[in-house]
């Protein structure tokens, strides 16, 4: 098997796949090397015991968890979850993501979104994804606003981080809004 025969999808430049336990020392490595990039937004695991905690909820029927990797070489330059997965009429879930810093403002978040977004959309039979963004993240905004979500909201004091509840501006993307669209 060679290196992107991993891959659930391929872009240009990266390839999308499942997390799995021998990860766990690239992915806690690059989190510790990315903390200041990362900080105040989010804290993903930075330790083996943290990794494993984690790999362990990706397990879960209501949620995936995508690595995305660099084709040239196979490195993780990111990361995005889908969590509360609804079946049903609903058919919905929230992303979660981050970038390492080794790759941010190199793209590779963008085409990697898009990879998981149609992989959700055709794959999963989702129809329905959102993101819930701290309005002062500029970046994180503007990679889902390069991936056609909307804005729908704003939830005051709606997730606990960082020792505090943080108000969020709420963007979401539907399977017709990526119909059609290519990697």
């Amino acid at each position: 098997m060679t290196i992107n025969d991993r891959y659930l999808a391929q872009g240009p430049r990266v390839g999308i796949r499942h997390f799995t336990a021998a990860d766990r020392e690239e992915f806690t490595a690059l989190a510790r090397e990315s903390a200041e990039l990362h900080r105040p937004w989010l804290f993903p695991p930075a330790d083996a015991a943290a990794y494993d905690t984690y790999l362990r909820r990706l397990q879960e029927p209501l949620r995936e968890g995508f690595l995305i990797c660099e084709l040239a070489d196979g490195r993780i330059a990111g990361y995005l979850t889908i969590n509360n997965i609804v079946h049903g009429a609903f058919r919905c879930g929230a992303i979660g993501y981050g970038a390492f810093a080794h790759a941010a403002g190199r793209g590779l978040m963008s085409e990697g979104l898009r990879l998981v977004l149609h992989h959700a959309f055709e794959e999963m039979g989702l129809h329905r994804l959102e993101v819930n963004v701290q309005p002062a993240n500029q970046l994180s905004i503007a990679l889902v606003k390069r991936a056609g979500f909307r804005l729908e909201g704003f939830s005051p004091d709606f997730l606990f981080i960082d020792g505090a509840w943080r108000d969020h501006e709420r963007w979401a993307i539907t399977a017709e809004m990526v119909a059609g669209k290519t990697v």
